[in-house]
């Protein structure tokens, strides 16, 4: 018997530390687990600016990274093919719509700080997109007025522009090389901007304020096109920084290095919105993304502004593609088909006229007959 509770002990003890190993396990992977969701979850879309009548509702409603470019467009007042159930964005008035929407992408921070703010939304599946089909329907619907499109995304040499974006953004640095340029001329970032750890000499740290560099100059060019604000094309940028992720690659994200870009990002982006919100008499959407990066890369063709002149349309002083519509191949059908219809009846009518016989099929000239014979 005593050999037996023996045993018995033996395997309570085994079973209670098989338990507690269990159990250490399972916290383990309970941590592992929340720190994945709070990385994932940690993405944010941020509402820097809007008008009044643009009306996004507080909440913690998550939008997919996919529906961004439905978002713009359904902000900027466009129809899209599917309908977005969201709950953040309520119907606005029908004749009232934004003069410019501006969505800037912040890769390398799950969330900035940015308290003056409108409204945020925490943004899952955080896949690459693009406002390519926005911007291909506002130049579709204003073609004659040439709208200002603008994708830009300085780190990656990637621009894209169309419209007035031509015109005004001549004197934009497109390069790396340029805007670094730019950084030693007069009236740069590095004047008034406190660096604190950042370096002037570091690669890294020369991307980010390089990026900075972009917004500043762009808010300067729009002051000095004024005009812009006042016509009746809604205007369309789109911005992609991800000078946060070298500055991890370089320092960590526990860096003093970031720290303090992360600070100066969030005021140069509050500073902007402000700028372009007021530029644009207070009819301007501004967003903000922030994700700590993509689950793919994005590759897309792009243009440059130092591209000839003889690539698109050379009968346009602004540089534009030839105009095509979604609707064309529609349109095409309909004229090609009425017209056939046309020439066939006017060569079933043109024959019926020449075998007809004056004096029988006529009625005209069948009285005109009879009333020759009663005289």
């Amino acid at each position: 018997m005593t050999s037996g509770q023996l045993i018995i002990v033996g395997r309570g003890k085994m079973s209670l530390g098989r338990f507690s190993r269990m159990k250490a396990v399972s916290a383990a992977v309970l941590v592992s687990l929340f720190v994945i969701i709070a990385g994932v979850n940690g993405d944010s879309l941020t509402i820097l600016q809007a008008p009044d009548y643009v009306s996004f509702q507080k909440g913690d409603w998550p939008i997919s990274g996919e529906k961004i470019p439905d978002l713009v467009a359904l902000t900027m007042g466009f129809s899209v093919k599917e309908d977005l159930s969201w709950p953040g964005l309520k119907a606005g008035p029908l004749f009232q719509r934004p003069r410019a929407n501006v969505l800037v992408v912040v890769r390398g921070a799950d969330s900035l700080a940015l308290p003056q703010s409108v409204a945020s939304y925490p943004l899952e599946n955080p896949v690459p997109f693009t406002l390519d089909s926005v911007a291909e329907t506002v130049h579709s619907l204003f073609a004659e007025d040439t709208p200002v499109v603008l994708q830009l995304a300085p780190s990656e040499e990637r621009l894209y522009m169309l419209g007035k974006a031509n015109a005004v953004f001549e004197e934009l640095p497109v390069t790396l090389q340029q805007i670094r340029a730019r950084l030693s001329q007069d009236g740069s970032v590095l004047a008034s901007l406190p660096l604190n750890s950042l370096s002037r000499n570091a690669e890294a740290d020369l991307l980010f304020l390089s990026e900075v560099q972009v917004l500043h100059d762009i808010t300067a060019l729009l002051q000095r096109h004024r005009h812009l604000a006042k016509d009746h094309s809604p205007d369309l940028y789109s911005l992609e920084l991800s000078g946060l992720e070298e500055l991890i690659r370089r320092y960590g994200a526990d860096s003093q290095q970031y720290r303090d870009a992360t600070a100066i990002l969030a005021s140069v982006l509050i500073k902007f919105a402000e700028d372009v919100y007021g530029l644009y008499g207070n009819g301007a959407v501004v967003e903000v993304v922030t994700v700590k990066g993509f689950e793919a890369p994005l590759t897309r063709k792009s243009r440059s502004i130092l591209e000839s002149k003889q690539i698109g349309n050379p009968d346009s002083p602004f540089n534009l593609a030839y105009k095509y519509n979604l609707n064309y191949a529609v349109v095409f059908n309909i004229v090609l088909w009425l017209m056939i219809a046309l020439a066939l009846a006017v060569i079933a009518t043109s024959y019926v006229m020449w075998n007809m016989d004056p004096g029988y099929d006529s009625i005209i000239y069948r009285m005109t007959n009879q009333k020759i014979r009663m005289d």
